[in-house]
């Protein structure tokens, strides 16, 4: 699949490339970490893509899209957030590189 048909391959490619990053898979999904802490999660799901991050200094946005985009923006009771997208509307590109920059930084902690 291209970036066209799997919006979520740019943000593989990206978190593939940050330093010391193991690239598996968990159920589905794939799944990136850095020594044994994950920090994304991506994979399609009911002919959607989703992705999920572990969030703190961005957990209020990601709190005020979901309470705006409830279908597409989910917040749970620890740090990850998911995002749920499609190929024709995918996640805004600056959006999932804070995202994925702040949760590759909190799973290096």
């Amino acid at each position: 699949m291209d970036a066209a048909t799997d919006p979520t391959l740019p943000m593989r490619e990206k978190a593939a490339a940050y330093p010391g990053v193991d690239e598996g898979t968990s159920c589905t999904q794939s799944s990136f970490k850095t020594g044994k802490k994950a920090f994304l999660f991506v994979g399609e799901q009911g002919g959607r893509f989703k992705a999920m991050f572990k969030l703190d200094a961005s957990r209020g946005q990601a709190e005020k899209l979901a309470a705006a985009e409830p279908r597409n923006f989910q917040v749970g009771s620890g740090p990850w957030v998911t995002a749920r997208f499609s190929a024709e509307e995918p996640m805004p590109k600056k959006l999932w590189e804070k995202w994925l920059d702040e949760s590759y930084a909190l799973s290096r902690d």
